[in-house]
């Protein structure tokens, strides 16, 4: 990324967090921005989930790593991130009307994580998302051994965690990510 990419992508990213102070009590931002600075490859990720519509802000501390958590926030399951399959091997398994992409290869190489059941609950405490989309969640080997997949999303004031086949996807389903700094 080029200089001016990143100064932009810091200054968005410390608009957000001062505007959702709820998600990160006891977190400073120039802390934050300290890991950033010191971290510079990782803002190539951060940049990628701002890109693909995920509003990216902190949402927890590690304190044993003293690393940041980065989560997607945005309202809704992040559009660039919409229409794919759970991973390749679900992709693969499609003989008609493939979707360009899996959930599992594009977190890869944006450099994140899918969220976990964990992680999505823990999310939808700090507010509502998901309720018009939903997202795919990491899903344990067993289910895909057998050939399935999670994803959640939330309706009717509660989180729901569902099924279906990983080479299915939905214009409404995509995935959210998580990020370590």
């Amino acid at each position: 990324m080029k200089a001016q990419q990143c100064k932009e992508l810091v200054s968005a990213l410390k608009v957000r967090f001062e505007r959702n102070m709820d998600r990160h009590k006891d977190v400073e931002w120039a802390k934050v921005n300290a890991k950033l600075t010191a971290n510079a490859e990782k803002l190539w990720s951060l940049n990628e989930m701002e890109r693909t519509g995920g509003e990216p802000d902190v949402v927890g501390h590690d304190k044993k790593t003293g690393e940041y958590i980065f989560i997607d926030c945005s309202a809704e399951s992040p559009k660039g991130r919409r229409s794919v399959c759970y991973d390749r091997k679900g992709l693969d398994s499609r003989k008609e009307h493939k979707p360009k992409d899996s959930a599992i290869e594009m977190a890869a190489a944006m450099g994140i994580e899918l969220l976990t059941e964990e992680q999505y609950r823990d999310l939808q405490k700090l507010g509502e998302f998901d309720v018009k989309t939903s997202s795919w969640v990491k899903t344990p080997s067993d289910i895909r051994k057998l050939g399935g997949a999670l994803f959640c999303d939330r309706r009717y004031g509660n989180v729901f965690v569902y099924h279906n086949g990983a080479q299915s996807y939905y214009s409404a389903r995509g995935f959210r990510g998580s990020l370590r700094v």
